[in-house]
């Protein structure tokens, strides 16, 4: 296909935008594609790998004369990025992020925004628990959403441009109410993010059962818990600071929703519990069917030689 953007910036290179990156190029989206990264470090592994066409030491290098720049940081640092890439920007760019929250970002965001650029937040739901560029992959995006939050005076050509870009990475793309979006994102990924952060620090504390216990004999459903927990701690930080309304709202549906299976439980009500396991478990069955997850044994995890699982 032919290129969408001439040229790509990506500022932050680790697996969102490492996947950008390798998608992009596999699929003839972008020109050129140009990043950078806060620290030597990770532009030394982005050399490495190859991952852009050009690794520059500063932001303010990597968007110049960029047609489309991606805002690959933690939600935190999304404004001082924006202030210290603002006199840099091409006429006519399109701006986006991949921010886990969308009104803060917007809030960061928009009193560094020239008047010569368009801002289109964005938010890819793909990931995995990994983080740096060598966790990047081409096929991240492969049927997975893609939401975008246009603001009112969003340039409708701008909008349909960034689309296709997005489509040409494998996703799916839909719009969505910025507010809308971190209520949804708090049900299904802040929250659930923070129930296995939990989970895992109430074993870390249980003193009757000793560390070497909770490592050897972790079943399946702890150890889903500890793949969660092992995602990126400066992102899940800057997320729930961030995101923080959307969130305590569902935490407090959910203790509520905790505190009427505690007295099932402690009542012997296995009527109610049987009910709510086969509600719940529908759920699940709906997002096979959505081609969003597979059904193959053990979460489809792949076997190493000799039968271990690449947990």
């Amino acid at each position: 296909m032919s290129a969408v953007y001439n040229k790509v910036a990506l500022i932050g290179l680790g697996l969102i935008a490492g996947s950008i990156a390798l998608a992009a190029r596999e699929s003839g989206a972008a020109g050129r594609i140009s990043g950078t990264a806060r620290t030597a470090k990770t532009r030394s592994a982005a050399r490495d790998l190859q991952l852009c066409d050009e690794i520059v030491d500063n932001a303010a290098a990597a968007v110049r004369n960029a047609d489309l720049v991606i805002l690959c940081v933690p939600v935190g640092a999304m404004g001082k990025v924006m202030s210290e890439i603002k006199p840099h920007l091409k006429p006519g760019a399109v701006i986006t992020d991949v921010g886990s929250v969308k009104q803060e970002v917007i809030a960061e965001v928009s009193p560094h925004l020239p008047d010569h650029v368009h801002f289109i937040p964005g938010h890819p739901l793909a990931g995995t628990e990994q983080s740096g560029p060598y966790s990047g992959f081409a096929g991240l995006f492969s049927n997975r959403w893609w939401l975008l939050t246009p603001l009112p005076d969003t340039d409708p050509e701008e909008l349909s441009r960034l689309r296709r870009f997005i489509r040409a990475l494998g996703a799916n793309v839909e719009d969505m109410e910025p507010a809308h979006h971190d209520t949804v994102l708090a049900v299904t990924s802040h929250t659930p993010h923070l129930i296995a952060y939990t989970m895992v620090g109430v074993a870390d504390h249980l003193k009757r059962v000793t560390e070497s216990e909770v490592i050897k004999y972790s079943a399946a459903g702890f150890r889903d818990f500890t793949r969660i927990a092992a995602s990126d701690p400066t992102m899940w930080r800057d997320v729930f600071l961030n995101n923080k309304d959307a969130v305590l709202d569902i935490l407090g549906r959910f203790t509520e929703e905790l505190f009427v299976l505690q007295r099932a439980i402690r009542m012997g009500d296995g009527d109610h519990l049987h009910e709510y396991f086969t509600r719940t478990r529908a759920i699940r069955r709906g997002i096979i069917e959505a081609g969003q997850d597979t059904d193959a044994p053990d979460f489809g995890r792949s076997a190493q030689p000799g039968g271990k699982r690449l947990d």
